[in-house]
């Protein structure tokens, strides 16, 4: 486990985090775990902005919020289905540019995540 001390924004983020999680409820979790993904495509395409390959981490937890988000639709859900679908859909798009990461596809991705967002108020 990395300590804490060797990245001290990462701390705070992290602890920033965890106290959001604590305060929310299940509709605050969802949005929160939206917000992350797009933070973590965000870094991505800032690295590809800086000419550099955003390597794995940010995409594949960017992926890993996504199908926890699939996994977690309650069945009785009315829109369970298709919420399903598209947070698994978004999912796959993400594992495809873990190789090979292309700025316009995240892009389009993050879109997709705001647009939720944005919806639910």
């Amino acid at each position: 486990m990395q300590m804490l001390s060797r990245n001290p924004a990462a701390a705070y983020r992290r602890v920033a985090l965890d106290a959001r999680i604590e305060a929310s409820g299940s509709a605050d979790l969802t949005r929160i775990c939206l917000e992350e993904a797009m933070v973590a495509l965000g870094q991505a395409l800032v690295a590809i902005e800086r000419g550099s390959s955003p390597g794995r981490e940010p995409l594949v937890r960017a992926q890993t919020i996504l199908l926890w988000l699939a996994k977690s639709v309650a069945p009785e859900h009315p829109l369970g289905a298709s919420l399903k679908a598209f947070y698994g859909g978004l999912a796959g798009q993400v594992g495809a540019q873990i190789l090979q990461a292309d700025a316009q596809a995240i892009a389009e991705i993050r879109k997709d995540i705001s647009d939720v967002l944005e919806a639910a108020g």
